[in-house]
């Protein structure tokens, strides 16, 4: 149960971190499990026990589920059941008179039953849904939960990303995910509630505006409040009438529109700056409906000159691959714990960006990196084939997990699509680079604050940076080809250092920042007790040493390149390239690490 009410300073365990009440119920735990769909009928009911039991929300390919199993199977059962106190701890009658059930991600097909009435479907490995629970079952006191997880382990069509379609792990991909793996919970909420918050701030402006979507329409006479703190100090209160479910407002933060002193309130790595928000819903005759808290950060992101911008100022990125994958829960973060864990990590090594790969992060990840001072780029798991069904898919996650997280600070870029991953024949098939342009576009439309990527490595077709992967392993190769304007000018549509077309369409990278956004790759793992490799692989703790930095300093050469990204953070199953092992320690003394990381770049 939430207790605080500033969530800028919450202790990093509440689910949804930008909208938060004060009670809720964590569902985590034990809960019955099954695979395979033998007596459905009666799992659907209820009625029937299930015969395994599992830890909630780790998938049950994992160890800490209690059940890793990582052979292929396309159905599993979850069954519990849930008491009256888990209700009233959740505020039934107190916060609200409708209980829901949220889901963070159930990978990939869902239906919730309770008491064998079905709440809901849901489709999307990698995005939240919500479900209500009709009063008449939570009048009986309690009630049994049951859910049904569909996730095919050969359909490539899936968005699945770093997920195999093997039944053995190969290459650079790993054990797939079924099932439940992000925070289940429960909420009680008035009928006219607050669903979603967006927060897209103005710096030049000096305002904020602010989206807020109701459950419901309201009655006529409704107002909705917002007040926005920086500690202490009020910056803001704005009251307005509302007569729509859908809202939009802009609220002026008269500090930040005089003088100088307007940059003590951004939000940076170096100074990761968070206002607390309140938002509440008063009815016609003054009652309150709904009181919610929020935050958020002031800051700008964009592109100009060959330059990324933060705060309208020249910004190098210094970012690390981050795979989000534990050796004990996969996917899954093992405890909310470790999501901190993983943010300072990365900060303490001396980078101040991190690219979550090929994955939807848990948003307490994203809270972290807002809180802490990290930026992020904004990625999602990709499909393999190309086909309606597949593109159906990807646009639908995309979409729902921009608008699940185009409020938090730390991400300042979005990547629909890596490494021509679903549109592998993109460079001759127009329909794919359609779909790469119909992404970049879409993200515009949905947040046009921030730079999108259309295909991250090569084989661009509409993006706002220019993003090369590049895994040479001599500083004699690497240093070159980024020395010069002049070299990064040559770029479009030339055949990059992959082999691939670095641009499809004319002037897609004219004048755009360039980063290399994946390098590195160096192995150095003499304990693993599986087959590693890496794209170059070291033979002691000093040439492992040796290579890290000769490859940062190449790049670090260059001064023109706008940012870079290491591959990668942690070791990952037979991908042994990390700065750290799997349990994240690290392979060299942090100090000598972040002095390679915070080396000076030439600008």
């Amino acid at each position: 149960m939430r207790e605080t009410s500033t969530t800028s300073t919450d202790d990093g365990t509440y689910p949804r971190p930008q909208l938060a009440r004060p009670r809720w119920h964590d569902l985590s735990g034990e809960w019955e499990f099954a695979i395979g769909d033998d007596d459905a009928p009666a799992r659907r009911a209820g009625g029937t026990a299930l015969p395994r039991r599992i830890q909630v929300p780790y998938p049950p390919e994992s160890p800490l589920s209690g059940i890793g199993d990582t052979s292929p199977y396309d159905v599993v059962w979850y069954r519990r059941t849930v008491t009256a106190d888990d209700v009233a701890t959740a505020g039934l009658g107190t916060q609200g008179d409708a209980l829901v059930i949220h889901f963070g991600a159930v990978d990939h097909d869902a239906q919730v039953w309770a008491d064998g009435h079905l709440l809901g479907t849901h489709t999307g490995g990698q995005t939240p849904f919500t479900l209500e629970v009709p009063a008449e079952i939570v009048q009986r006191g309690a009630f049994t939960l049951v859910v049904r997880a569909y996730d095919d382990p050969r359909d490539v069509t899936q968005p699945r990303g770093k997920q195999d379609w093997r039944d053995e792990p190969h290459s650079i991909w790993y054990h797939r995910t079924t099932g439940i793996w992000q925070p289940v919970w429960l909420e009680a909420v008035p009928r006219t509630a607050v669903v979603r918050l967006d927060w897209r701030p103005d710096v030049p402006a000096g305002a904020v505006e602010l989206g807020a979507l109701l459950a419901h329409r309201p009655e006529r006479g409704t107002r909705l409040t917002v007040e926005i703190n920086a500690g202490e100090e009020t910056l803001a209160r704005q009251e307005i009438r509302i007569d729509d479910a859908e809202v939009s407002l802009t609220v002026p933060l008269h500090r930040q529109a005089n003088g100088q002193a307007y940059e003590e309130l951004l939000w940076s790595p170096e100074r990761p700056t968070l206002l607390d928000a309140r938002v509440t819903v008063t009815g016609p005759d003054g009652a309150l409906l709904d009181d919610v808290t929020s935050y958020l950060g002031l800051r700008s992101t964009g592109e100009a000159d060959g330059k990324f911008l933060l705060n309208d100022r020249p910004y190098y990125v210094r970012s690390v691959l981050e795979q989000g994958y534990w050796p004990e829960s996969h996917l899954a973060a093992p405890s909310a714990q470790a999501l901190r864990d993983e943010v300072q990590l990365i900060k303490d090594l001396g980078f101040n960006a991190a690219r979550v790969h090929q994955k939807a992060e848990d948003p307490r990840f994203l809270y972290w990196a807002d809180r802490l001072g990290l930026l992020v780029w904004g990625e999602v798991a990709a499909p393999f084939a190309f086909t309606p069904r597949a593109v159906e898919r990807t646009v639908r996650e995309w979409t729902d997990l921009v608008l699940r997280d185009r409020s938090h600070p730390c991400i300042v870029t979005w990547v629909p699509v890596n490494e021509s991953w679903g549109v592998q024949h993109i460079a001759h098939d127009p329909a794919q680079q359609h779909l790469t342009r119909a992404l970049y576009h879409l993200t515009k439309a949905l947040d046009p604050t921030r730079p999108v990527i259309s295909n991250d490595g090569w084989e661009h077709t509409e993006s706002d940076l220019l993003t090369l992967h590049d895994y040479a392993a001599e500083r004699a190769v690497l240093e070159p080809r980024y020395a010069t304007r002049e070299a990064l000018d040559a770029l479009p549509g030339s055949v990059g250092p992959a082999g691939r077309r670095v641009t499809l369409l004319p002037c897609a990278a004219e004048g755009k920042p360039v980063m290399v956004t994946e390098f590195g790759g160096v192995t150095w793992a003499p304990d693993a007790d599986i087959d590693t490799w890496g794209y170059s692989v070291a033979s002691s703790p000093e040439d492992f040493e040796a290579r890290v930095r000769a490859l940062f300093d190449a790049l670090y050469a260059s001064p023109v390149l706008a940012g870079v990204c290491y591959t990668q953070l942690t070791d990952t199953l037979q991908e042994a390239n990390g700065l750290t092992d799997e349990h994240r320690k690290p392979k060299l003394p942090v100090e000598t690490i972040r002095s390679i990381v915070r080396g000076a770049p030439a600008r």
